[in-house]
This record gives C-alpha cells, structure tokens and sequence, in this order.
C-alpha cells in the first residue's frame, strides 16, 4: 500500500496512535512516520512487537517512543502523557485507535470502560500537550456509529454499543475542543479484513465475514483502511465531523 501522505508533509510534527504496536495501529503510525511526524507507539501487551516497529521507523530519521500502557488505568495514561511531555513537549495529533471488548476473560464492563470511559480519559490526559491547530481522530466502524437505527451481529452489538457511546462522549467535548482551535474527526469503517475482531467475528459467527464482503462490495483490508485514517489526521473535516470509509447504503442514516 503506497503512503497516502507526502514525504515529509508532517516534519516537526508529533502524533500518538493508541494501540499503535500492530494492525491499523501499526500501519497508521508508520505512515505517519514516513511522512516526517514523531511518533507514539502505545501497547499494552505487545512490547517486542512494538520496540520491533520502533525500530524500524527510527530508521527513517524520526523519533519514535514506545510506550507501554493500559488505558484503563487512569494513572498507567497518566505515566504515558508524563513520558511523552518529557520527550516531546506537545502533541499534533491524537489518533483513539485502540479498542476492544470481544476477548474472553474479561469483566462484564470492560468493554465501556475501554470504548467510552478510557477514550475520554486519553483525551483529557492529552489535552494539555495540544494546541490549536491540532486534532483528534476517532476510529470506529460504521457497525457501531450506526448501531441505534441498524443492527448489528448479536456477538458485536455489546462493543458496538459501548463505541458509540464512546463517540458520543467524545462528541460533546466537540464545542470545547473548538473554542481552543482542536479539530476532532470520527472515522468509520466496514468490517476490516485481518483485523482481530474481525478474526473473533468470525470464529463466534463462521461466514459473517464473506457475506458483508458480498452485501458491501468491497471490505478494506488494514493497510488500506490505516492509509484513510492517516489522511483523516490531514485532510479537511465533513461538516458532521465524520469521515466514512467503505459502503454505508445499508446503514439507516444516524440523527444528527
């Protein structure tokens, strides 16, 4: 996948990606790399991983800081902004990547507290490394933007839920983020081939995969998708703040 962004179109530029030590995350962060920008590369679990990915971006002249943390840990986001002041003194861009709650073993509300309650925390955490001009990109799917006016799969409809309460926390910070000159940018997608919950989805549910690939068309695979939500970090906003990646003709259309 070729990069979306110019060579050194975000030189001197800083940005953190959640969950940023594989997949979209990953891929994100690596374009965002080529392109001249500082990176974080936060993980939670996958430290070599991400030392492996930092290592490699270094290699392109930019500055790249691992970080590990567990962003439902108030004081675990706290220890990461802490390090990425020290290191980089301000943020240009915060990309809310990471996301989850279909793993096994988990408590009942992890899923919230990840989606909704970890994602406004990394905001405020971030909050003061920002200043105008910069911007926060939300990701999400359209199974979960849409999930008040079109269903979705019973295994996903829990996460589905609680990211779209999680967008819907983040958008009433929107007037705020304005008054200080911060863009904010919701992404959306289809299903994303390769990705783990896709993996989950269809281990739960066999074929749900392949038959929204034949209602859609067209599925982005991660390194396509991670390339529209670089370009969101850079490109103009839509006037409802969201930008959709891949078919939403069977999605009802959300109130605005």
């Amino acid at each position: 996948m070729t990069n979306p962004l110019a060579p050194g179109q975000l030189a001197g530029k800083n940005v953190l990606v959640t969950g940023s030590s594989r997949g979209i995350g990953a891929d994100t962060t690596t374009y965002f790399a080529e392109a001249g920008a500082n990176v974080v590369i936060n993980y939670r679990n996958k430290a070599a991983r991400a030392e492996k990915l930092a290592t490699g971006l270094r290699e392109k002249g930019v500055e790249a800081l691992v970080i590990g943390a567990d962003l439902t840990d108030p004081e675990s986001v706290g220890g990461m902004m802490a390090e990425v002041k020290a290191q980089y003194g301000q943020l240009d861009v915060l990309v809310l990547n990471a996301s989850g709650g279909m793993e096994g073993g988990m408590a009942e509300d992890y899923a919230l507290k990840l989606n909704r309650d970890a994602q406004l925390a990394m905001l405020d955490a971030a909050l003061p490394l920002m200043q105008e001009g910069s911007r926060v990109v939300f990701v999400t799917s359209h199974q979960a933007h849409f999930i008040h006016t079109t269903p979705t799969m019973p295994e996903y409809e829990p996460v589905a839920l609680s990211k779209r309460a999680g967008e819907d926390a983040l958008r009433e910070r929107i007037p705020g983020l304005t008054e200080r000159g911060i863009e904010f940018v919701v992404v959306s997608g289809d299903m994303i081939e390769g990705t783990i919950t896709a993996t989950l989805l269809e281990r739960s549910n066999p074929g749900a995969i392949s038959e929204r690939r034949e209602s859609a068309g067209k599925l982005y695979n991660v390194a396509e998708f991670a390339a529209e939500v670089a370009l969101a970090a850079v490109e103009p906003i839509a006037e409802n703040n969201t930008r959709y990646v891949g078919d939403i003709s069977g999605f009802a259309p959300v109130a605005k």
